[in-house]
């Protein structure tokens, strides 16, 4: 199936980090931000889904959780594509 056919929203990265990493692992956004040299609202901004992944943070990501860069980026993608294709079939 083409991801631009799903009938659901494709899952933000940020809903990815904090259901699947922070929750498991009882990690803090706070201690997120200090581990990996960035700035709280940074953190907290991917995790309320207001802020994309960019490629820096997908390094910084993997190598925090022992995942892959193109894990995050992949997860990143994916939902700009679809919300793309929605706004365009919204305008339309």
């Amino acid at each position: 199936m083409n991801i631009l056919e799903l009938k659901r929203n494709v899952t933000h990265p940020g809903e990815v980090l904090r259901e699947e990493f922070l929750k498991p692992l009882n990690l803090k956004q706070s201690k997120l931000a200090l581990d990996l040299n960035v700035a709280f609202r940074t953190i907290n901004e991917l995790v309320n889904e207001k802020r994309s992944i960019s490629p820096l943070m997908a390094i910084k990501l993997s190598e925090y959780f022992k995942t892959s860069p193109e894990f995050w980026m992949n997860l990143q993608s994916r939902h700009d594509l679809y919300t793309t294709k929605e706004n365009m079939l919204r305008a339309s």
